[in-house]
């Protein structure tokens, strides 16, 4: 009887951990580090800053301390418009790509481009992410206020609707905390140091720990 009892027992802490094994979702990695592109304009190329220092590069660090297996390709390119990263989307994503840190809108701002013509491009790249099931964090941008208070409501409801609309992860504001703000920026005053980078990266980490999250979920095991 007790051997009886001892082979069921045993039994059942397989099947537990047979189970376990097949819903967690670390245990899906089978030791393969996540993909991310991150997909912006030079703030998150890293602009002005060693390659170390540059936001995939930290965001990826600070994910790797906290236990997450992922690779962050940087995928930014200086001066990009979001017309010109839809340009490029399909080449710069390659297949196999788990999930992506869309990151563009400032030089759009910066150079007053239409609002709609930055809400069509956006629009264009959350669409076609979200039909080949990759997972998005979408980054938000806010407009300086010498842009005018309508140029301002206009741009900056882009991000919050078309965030609304597929469904993404959303960061409101990319500079967060920064912008604005002379000991966290470059000589120019507008693209962060390393310092300012460490701050940028410290307060997406839960939004990217979302995101990982849920491009694990997508991700066939």
């Amino acid at each position: 009887m007790q051997a009886l009892v001892h082979r069921l027992t045993v039994a059942l802490l397989m099947l537990t951990g047979l189970v376990a094994s097949t819903t967690s979702p670390a245990a899906a990695q089978d030791g393969t580090p996540l993909k991310i592109v991150a997909f912006g304009d030079s703030l998150t190329a890293g602009y002005g800053l060693p390659a170390q220092d540059a936001f995939p590069a930290k965001l990826q660090a600070a994910l790797k301390a906290k236990g997450h297996n992922v690779e962050i390709e940087n995928a930014g390119v200086s001066g990009d418009t979001a017309s010109g990263g839809l340009s490029r989307l399909d080449w710069s994503i390659p297949d196999g790509t788990d999930a992506v840190i869309v990151e563009l809108g400032a030089n759009d701002m910066l150079r007053g481009v239409d609002p709609q013509v930055t809400r069509q491009a956006l629009d264009e790249i959350l669409a076609r992410l979200t039909a080949r099931n990759i997972a998005v964090l979408f980054c938000g941008m806010r407009a300086a206020p010498n842009m005018g208070a309508d140029f301002a409501r206009a741009f900056e409801s882009i991000f919050a609707e078309l965030a609304k609309k597929y469904d993404v992860i959303f960061y409101p504001f990319f500079l967060d905390g920064v912008a604005a703000q002379a000991k966290l920026a470059l000589r120019d005053g507008v693209h962060p140091n390393a310092a300012g980078v460490d701050i940028i990266v410290a307060n997406i980490v839960p939004k990217a720990e979302e995101l990982i999250a849920r491009a694990r979920k997508r991700t066939p095991s």
